[in-house]
């Protein structure tokens, strides 16, 4: 098992609409990352940050993740819930979410 936690901008604007939407995920989105070996996965939020913490299940990561980037309903949703979020300095170009590097683990 992999736990992935990563990180990004909320924008104070668009924070009830990003809080409203993750009151209902679809659930097609749901069932693409279960399909996808996502697990344990939550979205935290600290001020205007978010932290996302998941743990991944399955033997191929990338090609998982290109299913989730793949999916009609996903990339859907991600319309909505992207323009609400702003990377955080440092964050790989082209990602809005930067991966946090795990220092610690208690098992």
């Amino acid at each position: 098992m992999k736990r992935i936690a990563q990180l990004v901008g909320l924008r104070p604007e668009k924070r009830e609409e990003y809080l409203r939407l993750h009151a209902a995920v679809w659930p097609g989105v749901e069932a693409r990352l279960s399909a996808s070996n996502i697990s344990n996965y939550s979205i935290f939020l600290f001020g205007d940050q978010l932290m996302s913490y998941f743990e991944y299940l399955g033997d191929d990561f990338e090609a998982d993740m290109a299913l989730i980037a793949a999916d009609p309903e996903t990339r859907e949703w991600w319309s909505h819930t992207d323009p609400c979020q702003v990377s955080l300095p440092g964050t790989p170009e082209g990602e809005i979410w930067a991966t946090a590097d795990e220092v610690w683990h208690l098992a």
